[in-house]
């Protein structure tokens, strides 16, 4: 992993503060928009970012959409026909699925969100094409995280999505239209001394296989005073637990602000580590008042994370993924601050009220743990890393 200076990154929290800057800057556009998703939901978000996209492509602007074909399964075709009527060319990584295998290439999805206009501002998070407030029973808007980058990375990431695009074309039989957009894009000198050292990091299932995972055990190895984790989907494999548990041996402050919300049966494996991790020091928050989506993470008040990936075997073991780390004690501490700020209102899961609560709920969690044991050694990833 690669740090580079001469970034500006700004935080966005939440689809409050993404949306309106990502719909702006596609109004702004004039060459190229390229934008990767997991979900794209047809609500008021998901048509209100539509026609932002709708209107680039009739101004000439060359549109390219990839979206996943599990995540966007059920969006309309009626509306993929709307954007391809109006310019937007659309695609789908992997959008046949069959519900009678267990093959690794079923699971194998695109869940990055990244964003890339004019290869001069570039968006990286977690943050799908969905409303906050777009959940069941009426419940408080999810928490997300996302940055908005310009500078010398933009270059790096605007490669790698070209790249992606390019062999999901080919692999679609289709000639890849962006072929003049790197010509077409203004050139910027930026100074790699000013600015935000950031590195983009990506996961995939060829060259990439553990940078994202890597680029979180180097830093939490390095660890000195702090980690604070937010994360959705926690699941962490052994290497992974026991730099944390190390880390909270050496007297580093570790914390933990998980979902607390399941949204599916496989989320209680998250609990099976409960016992290891609270015995050993470190502090378990769980968010409970809506969905937590983050996939963030701070360090020694430093280092720092804003991406897609959960901290999962989905997430590290088959997923396409986009991070962005950063070293950068400004945006660090600004991240920092709005990550203490949401466990304002959480429960903490103390070492007695565990040891001391619901067995079956410890039963269940062990049951989900081996369920998701099983399911990766069905499908090929039985080493657990």
């Amino acid at each position: 992993m690669h740090f580079i200076g001469g970034n500006q990154i700004k935080l966005l929290r939440s689809g409050a503060e993404y949306f309106p800057a990502l719909a702006l800057a596609i109004q702004n556009a004039t060459h190229a928009i390229y934008l990767q998703t997991y979900i794209y939901e047809i609500d008021s978000i998901g048509i209100y970012i539509g026609n932002a996209l709708k209107q680039a492509a009739q101004r000439g602007v060359t549109v390219n959409v990839l979206l996943d074909g599990f995540g966007c399964k059920d969006l309309p075709k009626a509306y993929i026909k709307e954007l391809v009527s109006a310019g937007v060319q659309v695609m789908f990584y992997r959008q046949k699925i069959s519900p009678w295998t267990l093959k690794k290439n079923r699971l194998r999805r695109l869940h990055r969100k990244v964003v890339v206009i004019d290869g001069l501002v570039g968006f990286v998070g977690g943050i799908n094409i969905i409303d906050d407030h777009n959940a069941p029973h009426k419940i408080p808007p999810r928490i997300d995280y996302a940055i908005r980058i310009e500078g010398a990375l933009l270059p790096h990431i605007t490669k790698n999505v070209h790249q992606l695009w390019r062999r999901i074309s080919w692999m679609h039989l289709r000639r890849p239209s962006f072929l003049s957009d790197l010509f077409k894009s203004k050139q910027h000198a930026f100074d790699s001394n000013i600015g935000i050292r950031a590195a983009f990091v990506v996961r995939d299932n060829v060259l990439h296989r553990r940078d994202i995972e890597n680029a979180y055990l180097d830093a939490i190895n390095n660890a000195q005073s702090e980690i604070i984790i937010a994360n959705a989907y926690f699941v962490p494999g052994r290497k992974f637990r026991k730099a944390l548990v190390d880390a909270a041996k050496r007297g580093v402050k570790v914390k933990l602000l998980l979902q607390g919300k399941m949204e599916y049966f496989l989320m209680s494996a998250t609990h099976a580590f409960y016992s290891v991790f609270l015995n050993n020091g470190i502090e378990i928050y769980e968010y409970r008042k809506s969905f937590m989506h983050s996939k963030v993470a701070v360090i020694d008040n430093y280092w720092a994370t804003v991406g897609s990936s959960n901290i999962d075997p989905f997430s590290l073991l088959l997923a396409h993924e986009a991070n962005v780390f950063i070293q950068d004690h400004t945006f660090a501490s600004e991240l920092r601050l709005d990550i203490e700020s949401s466990m304002k209102n959480v429960h903490q899961i103390t070492s007695e009220a565990w040891v001391n609560g619901n067995i079956m709920q410890h039963c269940i969690s062990w049951i989900a743990y081996g369920l998701v044991r099983f399911f990766l050694g069905v499908i090929g990833y039985s080493k657990e890393q």
